[in-house]
């Protein structure tokens, strides 16, 4: 199976020889499996000097993760969505994925974002779910999309949240969305999966990549930073979250249309409940309150206000 071949792999080419002798096969063999790999989306490059991974490949030999978050973790080139392998990888009965655990993909064939939207994944993505083992109780939930909003801001050191899971650029292009998935059992979660995309050197149409900010950033190199902030965050105190949250916001102060199940309210976004709900103030008219929509910026993206102009 190529599978055998990929935690053998660097960045560094090592010859067919070299890899055969580890695994027990010829060197015809390891080029036939080399060749499967990059079929299955593996960025495996072949050169006079032997096989290698793409620098800044994702896979688990190449990302230096210090902390409990990667510890475990599985990377693959082609999947169906990285939320339903972690949810596959923690129900398997013989080697159950750890809280913390994290699967990495090149490509997604059925990747989801919020509201069933599609997940676009391009070369030069990354995209990648970790486990969160329960019990999580509900306000907890709440939080988490925007605890991991502000991990994903630190780690990437530019651009700007915006309510509830977005990272975009400084111009206002989307760099980077977040999605949350929690199995509820009564009042709480026993378990949540929480999948993050990054357009790192490659992006859709209309949307940012981190290069365009951060020459030479690699997704290897990215992902064990988030990693690193998401373990921080996640257990951060619900008041340290929001006042992070806050400072980094880019729809604070600014007039919004957050479209929900019940209709569209347009306002100034004046703050965060204690719970992220997003507190939104109609033209003459008292301070909503949103727990769950789309916010859309009214007017172009300029840089934020800082936290003494804000409302």
């Amino acid at each position: 199976m190529p599978a055998r071949l990929l935690p053998l792999l660097t960045d560094q080419p090592q010859s067919g020889e070299a890899l055969g002798a580890r695994l027990g096969v010829g060197r015809v063999t390891v080029n036939t499996l080399a060749r499967r790999l990059a079929e299955g989306g593996v960025p495996v490059v072949t050169t006079r000097g032997g096989y290698a991974l793409e620098p800044g490949t994702p896979a688990p030999q190449l990302v230096p993760v210090a902390g409990v978050f990667g510890r475990a973790m599985r990377y693959a080139g082609t999947v169906g969505s990285t939320q339903d392998e972690v949810r596959a990888w923690a129900d398997d009965a013989q080697a159950p994925a750890s809280h913390g655990a994290v699967v990495v993909a090149e490509q997604q064939t059925a990747g989801r974002g919020r509201r069933g939207r599609a997940w676009d994944t391009t070369h030069g993505t990354l995209v990648f779910s970790v486990l969160l083992d329960g019990p999580l109780p509900l306000p907890d939930l709440a939080l988490m999309p925007l605890a991991a909003g502000v991990a994903l801001q630190a780690a990437c050191g530019v651009g700007g949240l915006k309510w509830p899971n977005d990272l975009l650029s400084p111009d206002g292009r989307k760099l980077a969305g977040i999605l949350l998935e929690a199995d509820l059992r009564g009042e709480e979660a026993r378990r949540a999966v929480l999948g993050i995309g990054v357009n790192v050197t490659a992006a859709p149409p209309g949307a940012a990549h981190l290069a365009e900010v951060l020459p030479g950033i690699t997704r290897a190199a990215l992902l064990a930073r988030v990693l690193a902030e998401l373990e921080r965050w996640l257990t951060a105190p619900p008041a340290d979250v929001l006042e992070a949250w806050r400072g980094a916001s880019v729809i604070l102060g600014r007039e919004v249309r957050v479209v929900t199940g019940r209709g569209e309210i347009t306002g100034t976004a004046v703050d965060l409940d204690a719970q992220g709900g997003l507190v939104v103030r109609p033209p003459g008219g008292p301070p909503v309150t949103v727990h769950a929509g789309d916010v859309q910026l009214v007017g172009p993206l300029t840089p934020p206000h800082s936290p003494e102009e804000q409302p």
